[in-house]
């Protein structure tokens, strides 16, 4: 059995990981069409970070307008492809942190600060997309973010969980590379007779 903590070495590859699946999280999201879809049948509204389609309840074609004609789908849509441009250039950057020796250390953190700007970005464009979504776009029956959205947030939670491990991994170098000598504790029969 193979015992990982919070910081050993065998586990190192632990957090670039993660920032792969936020990445995977973030394409979904970026491609998906579930952004905001109608809650039950029939079925006549779906938007993606992109666009909005409309059909009627017999038609079986969308029709869809781009959501970056608005000033706010375009500011949306940014923010939200900065944080994730900034998000693969983070995972890079761990991979290489990861696999060379003497650059381990030396900006993990940085990581974790740039880590933190991503989850500002895409906090912020996932908080202007619903807001001005309702507000702008007129809504045809019960509505709900759906999926693509979830895989937004979920997306986001992930590289903030990551941005506080990077931040924190530092302290913990010594342990990490192993170069603390375990401590073995020993007592003689003297001191405690009750274990004879």
């Amino acid at each position: 059995m193979v015992v990982c903590g919070l910081a050993c070495w065998r586990c190192r590859w632990l957090l670039p990981l993660l920032l792969g699946l936020a990445i995977i999280m973030g394409i979904i999201a970026l491609a998906g069409r579930g952004w905001l879809e109608s809650e039950s049948e029939p079925y006549v509204q779906q938007a993606s970070l992109w666009e909005s389609c409309t059909r009627g309840e017999d038609d079986l074609n969308w029709n869809c307008e781009s959501l970056m004609d608005y000033g706010w789908g375009r500011a949306a849509a940014a923010t939200y492809l900065v944080g994730f441009v900034i998000l693969v250039i983070c995972f890079a950057l761990a991979v290489i942190a990861f696999s060379i020796e003497i650059l381990r250390f030396n900006f993990v953190r940085g990581i974790g600060g740039l880590l933190f700007v991503v989850a500002a970005f895409q906090i912020i464009g996932l908080v202007i997309y619903p807001v001005k979504f309702a507000e702008e776009i007129p809504l045809t029956g019960d509505n709900m973010f759906s999926w693509a959205y979830g895989f937004g947030w979920a997306s986001t939670v992930v590289v903030i969980g990551c941005a506080f491990f990077f931040c924190c991994l530092p302290n913990w170098e010594d342990e990490v590379l192993g170069n603390i000598k375990p401590t073995y504790y020993y007592s003689s029969p003297e001191r405690a007779p009750y274990l004879n």
